[in-house]
């Protein structure tokens, strides 16, 4: 193709067509630094592509936070690990890094109410995303709703190959769900269908001698532990929680407080029955 073939005017739309946005957003400028330090074709095209494959990670990222539904906010930098003793910093980095989800693993945490097993685990998700990979969060009970509809409407098989595209599916308060038979038998159907193929991640506040309040069927309550502990990863998360101290430092600074201070309201008292994630 000669130089007089080429119409310059012509590129924004060319480039809209073969999907290259950031090549339309850049391009004038880049050229003009490429003319003016004699680049030669090959750096100038090098840049443009850079720039295009960064955009598009950026927005490959963003795409897959939002269809995620991870908790904002909740990530590594922001969890106190030095409240849970039992929890090491770098082996949670570690999980952060991906390998087990290549081998088809599972990650259960397990402790009291308010140590932060959501938190947590929403923090590893998010750094998945950010690794390449594809997670999706949701309360179990919420989750088995919609698999209990899929099945009543005879789309179950088509809700379920949906949720295979994700690498991890975080499972929040399973021990708070407390389901009919019908509802359990989808949920072991998700739970033995991504058995050694995808990663599944649980947020629990008891132990497992406790979740056939979860499964009512003891059979089917063994072969769904034996089938999530197999590849799995359990974190011990048994602490102070999180809320009930910090209610409690508030509490401490409202009667330590100056006469003169001006409190606008006591706070609140914590119960046994409050809970943090």
């Amino acid at each position: 193709m000669s130089n007089a073939q080429i119409d310059t005017f012509k590129l924004p739309v060319m480039l809209t067509a073969l999907r290259l946005p950031s090549f339309q957003k850049h391009w004038q400028e880049i050229a003009e630094q490429a003319d003016k330090e004699a680049w030669p074709a090959a750096r100038f095209l090098a840049v443009l592509a850079e720039y295009e494959m960064a955009e598009r990670e950026t927005r490959r990222i963003q795409r897959h936070f939002n269809e995620s539904k991870l908790l904002g906010g909740k990530t590594l930098a922001t969890y106190q690990f030095e409240a849970v003793p039992s929890l090491p910093k770098a082996h949670i980095e570690a999980l952060a890094g991906g390998d087990w989800i290549e081998r088809g693993g599972n990650l259960i945490a397990i402790g009291n109410s308010g140590t932060g097993k959501t938190h947590i685990l929403c923090a590893i998700g998010h750094a998945l995303i950010e690794a390449g990979y594809r997670v999706l969060y949701s309360r179990t009970g919420d989750l088995v709703q919609k698999l209990q509809i899929a099945r009543q409407e005879l789309a179950l098989e088509n809700a379920l190959a949906k949720l295979d595209k994700f690498d991890l599916i975080i499972l929040d308060d399973i021990t708070y769900a407390h389901k009919d038979q019908a509802e359990t038998s989808v949920l072991f159907e998700l739970i033995a269908r991504r058995y050694e193929y995808k990663s599944i991640a649980i947020a629990a506040n008891q132990p497992f001698s406790a979740w056939d309040q979860i499964f009512p069927d003891k059979a089917m309550t063994i072969a769904a532990i034996d089938r999530l502990v197999h590849h799995a990863t359990i974190l011990e998360m048994n602490a102070e929680s999180f809320r009930r101290r910090a209610a409690s430092d508030n509490q401490k600074a409202y009667a330590n407080a100056p006469a003169t201070t001006s409190v606008k309201s006591k706070p609140e008292e914590i119960t046994d029955q409050d809970t943090t994630k």
